[in-house]
């Protein structure tokens, strides 16, 4: 089903760019006709996410500390896809990166927006399985503790509020639950 743009862009300002971002300013003109003032965060990467699974029920989570919120982060493994990259190439990258793990089989399952009222970010999350374990390849911005636990350790974790980033919680939260709906 087709939904009309009630919106019309008046004009669009650049405010910022980086490699990774760009920040544009909008006059827009709302669906009851009045006009508003929209800042729009354009992230230059997809945002990937992988949920290694072994045959035991195990997952690997990576835990790293974030610079803008400031805060420690249980997540799954995850990193942008640069445009024009493959994303499946880009997570099967991350995952070797981040745990030093290789899949042989990959299912995508997820298409996530982050936070729609501001920013164009996508994001997609991948199930990796038949894993073999290797050696990590952390880039130079990743201090990473790799842990190894159930997933219904990690889906705990995202009921408690131990892990809060939105594509890992989602991600975590879908694929227990896709579990759960198909052993019914």
């Amino acid at each position: 089903m087709s939904h009309p743009n009630p919106w019309k862009r008046l004009s669009r300002k650049r405010i910022y760019e980086n490699p990774w971002l760009r920040i544009d300013e909008d006059q827009v003109r709302n669906p009851s006709g009045g006009q508003n003032l929209y800042g729009c965060v354009h992230f230059k990467n997809k945002a990937i996410g992988i949920i290694p699974l072994d045959g035991d029920g195990n997952t690997w989570l990576v835990g790293q500390y974030r610079y803008v919120p400031d805060e420690y982060f249980w997540e799954i493994p995850m990193g942008g896809s640069p445009e024009g990259e493959d994303i499946l190439a880009t997570a099967k990258r991350e995952l070797k990166e981040e745990t030093g793990l290789s899949a042989e089989r990959w299912t995508r399952f997820m298409r996530v927006h982050t936070s729609n009222s501001v920013t164009d970010e996508e994001g997609f999350v991948f199930l990796a399985e038949d894993l073999t374990e290797g050696e990590t390849e952390f880039e130079e911005t990743e201090a990473i503790t790799v842990r190894k636990l159930p997933l219904t350790e990690a889906v705990r974790m995202v009921m408690t509020g131990e892990i809060t980033d939105a594509i890992s919680a989602a991600g975590l939260l879908k694929l227990a639950l896709s579990r759960v709906v198909a052993d019914d």
